[in-house]
């Protein structure tokens, strides 16, 4: 089979079209046929050198596929039939033809939505749903500020905070983004960060109150801006770290908010934990997309052949939505 490899850590041009024997389903694992790959951040720190692969994951890209399944593992008890449309979140392999699941992390497709399509679903619905509502336990009436509104992650998670009733604020960094969080996408209050400081605007958008809930990729740069934007009883929740890894924050300004700092990650979590996550994805999200108050957004699709054009288009950050690779 066709997959992506990465020559060495770099930039776009780093990665390589090989052939390689297709996965060997192993206990409890599901073989799928892939139909699309989305991309992710983390397939971009991957290929820069700055985020490993879990032990024992492959060392092939990608988070999250939509395909057909194409067969089982030994052990393997979901009631899913040769030929389901599904989609799985992955801790690797996904830039391929086929690859092979803990049956755990794969659902079938929500109604409504084509099979290309829903390759944008799986990792950042899984992402979203169990950091605002499994972590930050996010409640209606609550306001939610919400960092790259325009990415894969920022799509997902202004509609569904919206669908469960909180106030959205959500930052980008163009007029346009800005435009396109608020009317498009249906953010409450939109805030340039390029030009505006975005903790004081949340203020004077927000009655003077701040963020219940923040959910921040950009990490180190933004650690003490989170806790200035955070209301008292706020719970910030960092899961990305664009902006570095270490920084510094006012404890005595975090005791007095009675506040909290949680930070997640998704990709290296066990099976189990991962089977969790998707079965409330399945249960809480998917009805959203069914009757339309969720719209999975695609950006562009590229040829598998053309990761590298992919890689750089998402690197440029003009996309809205996710960016997806169709086998």
């Amino acid at each position: 089979m066709k997959a992506v490899f990465i020559s060495e850590p770099g930039g776009p041009e780093v990665l390589e079209i090989r052939e390689v024997p297709a996965p060997e389903p192993g206990q409890g694992e599901v073989l799928i046929d892939v139909v699309a790959a989305g991309l992710n951040r983390a397939d971009v720190q991957q290929r820069r050198g700055y985020y490993p692969p879990p032990p024992g994951a492959s060392e092939i890209p990608g988070l999250e596929v939509s395909g057909r399944i194409a067969g089982f593992g030994p052990g393997v008890t979901k009631p899913f039939s040769i030929g389901d449309k599904v989609v799985a979140l992955l801790s690797g392999g996904g830039y391929a033809q086929q690859v092979a699941v803990p049956s755990e992390q794969v659902l079938r497709i929500p109604d409504g939505v084509d099979l290309v399509t829903a390759a944008a679903l799986p990792e950042v619905a899984a992402t979203v749903y169990s950091n605002l509502v499994m972590t930050a336990q996010l409640q209606p009436g609550e306001t939610v500020l919400i960092h790259g509104a325009t990415g894969g992650i920022g799509t997902m998670a202004i509609q569904l905070a919206k669908a469960l009733g909180a106030t959205v604020a959500a930052t980008a960094g163009t007029d346009e983004k800005v435009s396109t969080a608020k009317a498009f996408l249906g953010a409450d209050i939109a805030i340039n960060y390029a030009e505006e400081d975005f903790a004081e605007s949340l203020r004077a958008q927000n009655g003077g109150k701040g963020a219940d809930v923040i959910l921040d990729v950009v990490g180190a740069k933004y650690l003490q801006k989170n806790v200035d934007a955070l209301a008292d009883y706020g719970r910030l929740v960092v899961i990305g770290l664009q902006g570095g890894a270490k920084g510094e924050l006012d404890l005595g300004q975090l005791l007095r908010k009675r506040a909290a700092v949680v930070a997640t990650a998704l990709r290296p979590r066990p099976a189990a934990e991962k089977g969790v996550i998707m079965t409330a994805v399945r249960d809480s999200v998917w009805p959203l997309i069914a009757d339309g108050r969720i719209h999975p957004l695609v950006a562009k699709t590229f040829p598998l052949d053309q990761a590298r054009a992919a890689h750089k288009y998402f690197d440029s950050g003009e996309h809205v939505g996710k960016v997806l690779l169709v086998m």
